[in-house]
């Protein structure tokens, strides 16, 4: 299994839903619409491809570009082969919510309120998609680039020792 045969199989597939595709230190990332994240993982789970282990699910936000602010990345594993693959999608600040994955890996319930707790990702269909790790009047998710990351006080660290 290669990286141009994952990627044309999936490109043959869906032919409209890959937006893009990158390499970095090997790996196969594909970035994908989001509206087809859960079909694709789908095929990739039940076809002859077996990407039949979900290892991550994460957030990331990117405020620096508004049309794709908040994304969702997903890591698929096909053990047999020890083949990665990356999966990203990306949605404005105003549409945050995208199909949730428990139906396909039952490990996706933990991975996807973890990323509803730190980032406020909403997955349409979850069972029970609550704070996991914060307190659930929290009020705010902490990892969102909008909030200071040391107590404006001190004088010895500020943000850009954390690169901003």
């Amino acid at each position: 299994m290669t990286n141009e045969f994952v990627l044309e199989a999936i490109t043959r597939e869906f032919p409209d839903s890959v937006i893009s595709s990158s390499e970095p230190y090997g790996m196969l990332t594909i970035e994908v619409k989001k509206e087809d994240i859960k079909k694709i993982i789908h095929y990739l789970r039940d076809s002859s491809l077996e990407f039949n282990f979900l290892t991550d699910i994460c957030g990331i936000h990117y405020p620096e570009f508004p049309d794709k602010e908040i994304g969702v990345v997903y890591h698929l594993h096909n053990m047999m082969a020890n083949f990665r693959l990356r999966l990203k999608i990306f949605m404005s600040r105003e549409n945050v919510e995208v199909d949730s994955l428990v139906e396909l890996f039952a490990g996706a319930n933990w991975m996807e309120r973890e990323t509803f707790d730190f980032y406020g990702i909403k997955f349409k269909g979850h069972p029970d998609l609550r704070p996991i790790l914060n307190m659930e009047d929290l009020g705010y998710h902490p990892m969102l680039k909008e909030y200071r990351l040391e107590d404006g006080t001190r004088m010895d660290k500020n943000d850009s020792m954390f690169g901003r």
